[in-house]
Formats: structure tokens, C-alpha cells, sequence
């Protein structure tokens, strides 16, 4: 059930990064640009997380996975301090 949960997160975060590029991509509004970016590291982090729990459960990738989720929220931060100036 755990996999389930962990494949159908992936897939989400990647429907909601193409979803959020399309849209940059229509309007130009930097703070969508800023969430897909987000999303993008998010979508990286699920993946990450899929592997490491799934396909190599003897391959420790906790430490990879915090960094791009870190990554991915200080872009988000970034993006809504930049637009909020």
C-alpha cells in the first residue's frame, strides 16, 4: 500500500509541475515560474523517494532527498519574496 502512495505522489507532483509550466507559459507571471520550479524539485524529491523505498531499499537516499526538498522550498521562498518587492 505504501508503494501505491509513494508512486501516486510522483505522478501528482508531476502533473502539477506541467500543469504550472503551462501556465508560465501562457501568462509569463513570474510567481508561477517560481512554483514550477518548486515543483520540479518536488517532482525530483518523489522520484527520489520512490526509488529509494521501491526499486533500492539498500541504497540510503534520505540525506539526497532532503536536499532537493530544501531546494525546492527555497526557490518557492524565493520566488514569493522576490514578487512581493
Amino acid at each position: 500500500m505504501a508503494n501505491a502512495v509513494y508512486t501516486l505522489c510522483s505522478l501528482t507532483s508531476i502533473v502539477c509541475a506541467v500543469l504550472l509550466i503551462r501556465g508560465y507559459l501562457r501568462t509569463r507571471s513570474r510567481l508561477l515560474l517560481w512554483s514550477s520550479l518548486c515543483f520540479l524539485g518536488l517532482v525530483i524529491n518523489n522520484l527520489l523517494l520512490v526509488l529509494d523505498r521501491i526499486f533500492v531499499p539498500e541504497v540510503d537516499l534520505h540525506t539526497l532527498r532532503l536536499v532537493s526538498a530544501v531546494v525546492a522550498m527555497a526557490l518557492l521562498v524565493y520566488g514569493l519574496v522576490w514578487e512581493s518587492k
